[in-house]
């Protein structure tokens, strides 16, 4: 039987950056989390070599970004969840970069040319959160409406 829905190479990536994190962070689980790793591994490898994927700085560029917005989200929750810091910033700011995760996931559809599972959720960062304002995205949501 054929799957009716399958995760997208940019919702691979994302999973594959957050068991990263898993991994250091809950060690009690290592082995799960790598044995994860890698059979994700093994299918971002088959949906490369199946859409002939060309790795660009970009593409490995939108990978870092995911990483760092995937461990600021971490950090943000960890502090919720002990009790750290309980005001509406954090929440705030977690929405934001959801929004960024967001695009970013986005962004390697593109690359791929997959564009058509995009996710078009993408909620803007508040004005007081400016520093997340991530120029690789902002030239590519540029280049996008120019294109439109």
């Amino acid at each position: 039987m054929n799957r009716k829905w399958l995760p997208t190479i940019g919702e691979l990536i994302d999973r594959l950056s957050i068991y990263q994190l898993k991994e250091v962070f809950l060690p009690e689980n290592k082995e799960k989390y790598i044995k994860e790793m890698e059979e994700i591994s093994h299918d971002i490898d088959l949906i490369l070599k199946e859409n002939n994927v060309k790795i660009s700085a970009n593409f490995i560029h939108i990978i870092i970004i995911l990483a760092q917005i995937n461990t600021h989200i971490w950090n943000n929750e960890s502090k919720a969840r002990k009790g750290i810091d309980q005001d509406n910033s954090l929440l705030k700011l977690t929405h934001g970069l959801n929004g960024i995760r967001n695009s970013s996931v986005n962004y390697i559809l593109d690359i791929v040319g997959l564009s058509s599972r995009k996710d078009f959720k993408i909620d803007c960062l508040a004005e007081e959160f400016k520093e997340w304002d991530i120029n690789l995205l902002n030239s590519i949501n540029k280049d996008e409406k120019h294109n439109n």
